[in-house]
């Protein structure tokens, strides 16, 4: 089988790339020309673990390719996957005009059968107006009879364990609307999937709304623990506690309960925004997410608050150590994370920020210059700090030394972001310690 993936970020290249390991002939189309050239000899654009070894093992077995040109292989593919970024619009409308280019890309070049599939995150709707535009075009070409046949595949892979998360799949939500499409997409994901055929078959507006729910309960439950945990500090209770306590009940479970310093990264914001944008065009109020992005923009300045708390106030001239920058760990992605709100609120107000992450160092750099000192690690960022501030749960910053952190610091505050901490530990070495939720 024969396949293009057109765009190479984290969802077209990391889809590529397994699919090629699979044994599909991979085709992957990018317009940015350094990109390609750097994958060709094995730069990886983004950061995501387990990701490299399988796209130089497979560009090596020629079972992977990459071009900019994709009128050239388009005739020689079964499927299309578009797979092209969505960002949010001023409006918090999803921006199509990737996908809409790439769609008239492949009405203008067609000449033969092929199962376009969209799998950006994509209003509803959005791959029979992809349907609409191709069939129109190609009418335009005198060329009514050409048949293809659409579908909507949306990706549910989470950063930093991408590679995983399509190697092994919970589900595959296919929405199709011709038995020839779910024939090939069937054959498409049969490896997979062997000792569980997981792929649901569903019509297309169901499977793109599958999508933004998902990610909307997900954010939902997020927001939740975080009211909880702000509550839980003005009560006295510890958000600990509660968590365990609420997860141990069947009904709802222990994923997305742990509180922190809110929701960051490249699908949450955006889809919460464009559902309710959604919503908004058809006359409905999604109350809900509403309130859920309200509380997420609010948590993002929880750990600003707490450190401006413990000083009264008196925080200009002052120096933090900001361990984690990427919006989680095992990634390099910048996009809407809380350290951005953190260091944004900091330099502000006088403060000078150092800074620290395992993979993110580059990427930040973009959304902050120079307006940082970028520390070669955790402990070069704490030199003559009078706080340590952890927006981010690195692995690496769960166990430091905290003999040589009290040596090298100037003030003893730790404000914990994702309560990876413990409270009576640091205290023993003399540390102030503020986690989320904690009495």
């Amino acid at each position: 089988m024969n396949i293009a993936v057109v765009g190479t970020g984290y969802v077209g290249l990391v889809s590529g790339a397994c699919f090629a390991e699979m044994g599909v002939n991979v085709t992957c189309v990018d317009i940015n020309k350094d990109k390609i050239e750097g994958l060709k000899k094995g730069v990886i654009p983004i950061y995501e673990p387990g990701l490299k070894p399988i796209v130089l093992r497979n560009y090596d077995a020629q079972r992977l390719h990459f071009t900019t040109d994709l009128p050239s292989v388009l005739n020689d593919m079964d499927i299309v996957f578009i797979a092209v970024g969505t960002p949010s619009d001023e409006d918090g409308n999803a921006d199509l005009t990737y996908v809409f280019n790439v769609a008239t890309t492949i009405a203008d070049h067609l000449n033969s059968h092929v199962l376009i599939v969209t799998k950006s995150t994509v209003p509803v709707g959005t791959s029979h107006k992809v349907k609409e535009l191709i069939r129109q075009r190609l009418d335009e070409r005198g060329l009514q009879e050409l048949d293809f046949d659409i579908a909507s595949n949306p990706e549910f892979l989470k950063e930093g364990a991408a590679v995983d998360d399509f190697m092994s799949p919970d589900r595959v939500v296919v929405g199709v609307e011709t038995e020839r499409a779910k024939e090939l997409m069937t054959r498409l994901y049969r490896p997979f999937l062997l000792n569980n055929f997981r792929v649901i078959f569903m019509d297309i507006l169901s499977s793109e709304m599958t999508k933004y729910a998902s990610n909307a309960m997900l954010a939902t439950r997020i927001s939740f623990m975080n009211d909880v945990a702000n509550l839980c500090e003005l009560v006295g209770a510890d958000v600990n506690m509660v968590r365990r306590g609420m997860g141990s009940d069947s009904r709802i479970g222990k994923s997305f309960l742990y509180p922190g310093c809110g929701y960051g990264g490249s699908c949450f914001p955006k889809d919460i925004r464009a559902i309710i944008k959604v919503a908004e065009d058809v006359g409905y109020e999604m109350s809900v997410l509403k309130a859920v992005e309200s509380v997420n923009n609010q948590q993002k300045g929880i750990l600003f608050h707490k450190f401006n708390r413990f000083f009264k106030g008196d925080i200009k001239g002052k120096t933090v150590a900001v361990w984690g920058l990427s919006f989680k760990p095992e990634t390099d992605d910048m996009r809407d994370a809380p350290s951005l709100t953190l260091i944004n609120s900091l330099l502000e107000s006088g403060v000078n920020v150092r800074a620290y992450d395992p993979a993110a160092m580059q990427e930040a750099k973009i959304y902050l210059n120079d307006r940082i000192y970028y520390a070669a690690d955790i402990y070069d960022a704490a030199n003559n700090a009078d706080a340590l501030i952890v927006p981010t749960e690195w692995k690496e910053f769960r166990l430091p030394n905290w003999e040589i952190l009290k040596k090298i610091m100037n003030n003893f505050l730790v404000v914990d972001g994702r309560n990876i901490y413990n409270k009576e530990e640091l205290a023993s070495y003399g540390f102030e310690y503020s986690g989320i939720g904690q009495r």
